[in-house]
């Protein structure tokens, strides 16, 4: 069962993406019959691959709440994925930026890339 019965293509508008990079996602939303383009940015705290294409996950704080919204790399709902800046991290899962807030949320910036 290492197949996938159907062949997934990866979107063409999705970079190369790592764990700490801070991204805009531009996806597109279906409101009543309208489709229209909304942006979500913030920092990538997770990235699954896997045999149904892979996933990765945006985390940011709006209004004091944190957000965490998971988008799907073969997905057509994705316009495009610009990214802002690389973070410089030392692990695959940022699981412990969930419990910091403000200042001490921030990642150092790589700038040799």
């Amino acid at each position: 069962m290492s197949q996938a019965i159907i062949n997934i293509e990866r979107n063409p508008s999705i970079p190369e993406l790592r764990p700490g990079d801070t991204v805009r996602v531009h996806a597109k939303i279906v409101e009543g019959g309208k489709e229209r383009i909304q942006v979500f940015q913030g920092v990538i705290i997770k990235l699954r691959n896997g045999i149904d294409g892979g996933s990765y996950t945006v985390r940011r704080v709006a209004s004091g709440i944190g957000v965490e919204r998971t988008y799907l790399y073969a997905s057509p709902m994705v316009d495009k994925v610009e990214v802002m800046r690389h973070g410089k991290v030392r692990r695959a899962k940022l699981y412990y930026l969930r419990n910091r807030s403000g200042k001490e949320s921030r990642l150092k910036e790589v700038r040799d890339l």
